[in-house]
């Protein structure tokens, strides 16, 4: 079998006695060649997922920055940071220092930029590389210029060490690794990676690595996670560019989800969020990212939100000039589609605009470029955007920590307003007033204006409120996540008939970003098991009369029920389960009603083996404040002599549970193909069961997907 990274990187018992386990500083010594070539890395450090590296033009355009893995380690709000003014052909020295819990950058030898970070151990394990021109090994970016030294010190350097180093010349203190360029191959002096490989087109040349655009240079410990690794790294860019599908596989692998929406490939969707998703002249249109010539927007349409196609790749940075990422679409006033996201690799937040009915020909972007009232550009961060007509004023957000808004007349000229949020945010919202506002959703939801979005800690949130002195001020905030990134990147849009239906971007990918949650990785769901960038089954969001939110499937995928099954008046016995005869499989809908339950615990196992064991657990009991989907308990009350009616969507690998139209989950699990049995079970009382309703549940990929035309 061919070598991959994820095979080759496997971890080892020996390390190496670092300063502190955390601390490191790399540096290199570079000549840029064009500013304009953006988000490479001059040295990055890997370990499997996880990365820090010397990353030039990511998240702002012309700035350095220390890039990681997720932007889990890297300054949010680079507002502050300040340009890169060398002239092409400037060698300057760029060092990151890692330090207990603070990451420094330095430029020949000057603080650059200073923050808080949980930094991680990257240096004492034997399966880590070192990545020059690409970010990290699966991602793209590049680096046009020649590096003439790059080293990696296990221990955190001073200003005046990082001074007292010189290009090309050994240091008092020894270094974890060191190229100096020398001769016709990249070798590390210190005989930490005695392998290598050159990918696009990297050469070693004059004493230096000369990196351009999409070239790549790889150090490991072994000439296998070189190969490997590069032949990742040049997946990222095939050349020549051209038109690209996302097409399923034949024939389409028995492991893979039925009936949810998600990335058939060929490429990664990992991020996989859901943007811009509006109803347009008889189809819903939904994008997602997806990993194709670096970050694009990968677009489906469909009749009933239910079955989809997929067109041909257009927002794409080929064609853009950027990345895709968060955003949304809306309606212009007189009636155009225009599309706001942050365009990764420009530093701004970016509009284009349909230029047909299908969606399919946007114009060439421009950026939203705020303004004070004194003309200036103001402090803020270009990132994830919403925008919104209220009252004949277009409004934006930018989004991160005290996320900032902005409104113009014309999408042309940005007036700043400043903070989103309202002053009078109240603590009693349960909700930090600086915690992050990321893929951003803001729309009226019956007399209340709903902000969908998330935290990168914690997964796909709420707000409700109202604009009170044009700025937003919630009165309820909640979760609509519940582990890791179980339920994330919501988006949403407007059907015709009134209804507000949300996605978001559901995954069993674990990494450091959220830590709470659940144990268990699904590593094996990952390999292959499921496809990538899965989306949540949509949900109708509506608020009753009391202004509470409620939360119901949607109601076309009523439309794939068959093969009906129902069990009727079941009386479970305490202490004791009932085993479902006539019910079972591994993609069904099931709707079961239990009657004014008053058992201490109670619910129902799914995927269960022959026997009934081994399965999935949902689960109520009476007093519970919590209704448990396996490893998550979202809050969840019953009231006094209410019956608990839950809807259960299983597809393979993936179960999603709605609960009394007010509650909702999505969760894992690794079954076995064979446990297909339902099992009632009750504890500390009798539990009476009204009924059981299954539908085996038709697949939305009977047949191969085609291409629009």
């Amino acid at each position: 079998m061919k070598p991959t990274l994820t095979t080759l990187l496997i971890a080892a018992t020996t390390s190496f006695a670092c300063a502190a386990e955390t601390d490191k500083t790399l540096v290199a010594w570079v000549t840029l060649a064009n500013k304009k070539v953006t988000a490479g890395s001059l040295l990055t450090v890997q370990r499997g997922p996880q990365f820090d590296g010397i990353v030039y033009a990511e998240r702002s355009a012309e700035k350095w920055m220390a890039g990681s893995d997720l932007f889990v380690r890297t300054l949010k709000d680079q507002s502050a940071v300040p340009l890169e003014t060398a002239e092409p052909g400037t060698r300057l020295q760029i060092a990151i220092v890692y330090q207990d819990d603070k990451v420094t950058l330095y430029r020949n030898g000057e603080v650059y930029s200073s923050h808080e970070a949980t930094n991680v151990d990257l240096l004492r394990h034997d399966d880590n590389v070192a990545v020059f021109g690409l970010r990290h090994v699966g991602g793209n970016g590049s680096i046009a210029g020649a590096i003439d030294d790059a080293r990696i010190y296990a221990q955190a350097l001073s200003a005046d060490e990082l001074k007292s180093l010189k290009p090309n010349q050994p240091s008092t203190i020894k270094p974890y690794a060191w190229w100096d360029f020398e001769g016709d191959k990249a070798v590390d002096r210190a005989g930490r990676f005695p392998h290598n490989r050159l990918g696009g087109n990297a050469k070693v040349a004059g004493g230096k690595l000369v990196l351009a655009e999409h070239a790549v240079l790889i150090a490991a410990r072994s000439q296998a996670a070189a190969v490997a690794s590069v032949e990742d790294a040049q997946q990222k860019f095939p050349r020549p560019y051209e038109p690209h599908t996302p097409t399923l596989p034949s024939p389409i692998p028995e492991t893979w989800l039925t009936y949810h929406l998600a990335h058939p490939g060929p490429d990664k969707a990992i991020p996989g969020d859901p943007n811009c998703a509006i109803y347009h002249k008889g189809r819903y249109h939904l994008f997602y990212i997806y990993q194709s010539f670096g970050h694009s927007f990968a677009h489906v349409s469909s009749t009933d939100m239910v079955h989809w196609k997929w067109h041909t790749t257009t927002l794409t940075p080929p064609k853009t000039g950027h990345g895709m990422f968060s955003g949304t679409a809306f309606r212009t006033k007189d009636g155009k589609v225009a599309i706001i996201y942050h365009g990764q690799g420009s530093g701004r937040n970016q509009i284009a605009f349909a230029l047909d009915d299908n969606l399919d020909k946007w114009s060439k972007p421009i950026p939203v470029e705020p303004k004070t009232a004194a003309g200036k550009p103001p402090e803020m961060r270009h990132w994830d955007p919403d925008c919104w007509l209220r009252d004949g004023t277009y409004y934006s957000i930018a989004g991160g920590a005290n996320p900032t808004l902005s409104k113009s007349t014309d999408l042309k000229s940005w007036q700043f307003v400043g903070e989103l949020l309202h002053p009078d945010f109240g603590d009693e919202l349960g909700v930090k007033r600086g915690e992050d506002i990321s893929c951003a959703n803001m729309f009226p939801l019956d007399e209340k204006w709903m902000l969908l979005c998330i935290s990168h800690g914690l997964g796909c949130r709420y707000y409700l409120g109202d604009f009170k002195d044009d700025r937003y001020l919630p009165r309820h905030h909640a979760m609509l996540n519940w582990a890791r990134w179980d339920f994330f990147a919501p988006e949403s849009l407007l059907t015709p008939d009134g209804r507000r239906v949300m996605w978001a971007w559901c995954t069993p990918w674990i990494n450091n970003m959220q830590k709470a949650g659940r144990k268990q990785e699904f590593e094996a769901l990952m390999n292959f098991k499921i496809q990538p960038g899965v989306q949540a089954l949509p949900r109708e969001l509506s608020l009753t009369d009391k202004g509470t939110l409620r939360i119901k499937p949607l109601r076309e995928l009523e439309d794939l029920r068959t093969d009906k099954q129902q069990e009727t008046a079941i009386t479970v016995k305490s202490d004791s389960s009932h085993l479902l005869e006539k019910i079972t499989g591994d993609t069904l809908e099931l709707e079961i009603v239990f009657e004014n339950p008053m058992a201490r615990e109670f619910g129902v196992n799914v995927l269960c083996d022959a026997d009934g064991n081994n399965g999935f657990t949902i689960a109520s009991g009476k007093g519970s404040k919590t209704l448990t989907v396996g490893y998550v308990n979202p809050p969840f009350e019953l009231k006094a002599g209410e019956d608990l009616r839950l809807r259960i969507f299983i597809d393979k690998s993936m179960i999603e549970v709605f609960a009394n139209d007010r509650q909702a989950a999505v969760a894992w699990h690794e079954s076995d193909p064979e446990d297909l049995r339902v099992r009632l079970f009750s504890e500390g009382g009798a539990l009476d069961v009204a009924r059981v309703t299954a539908w085996k549940m038709k697949s939305i990929y009977g047949g191969k997907v085609r291409a629009e035309q």
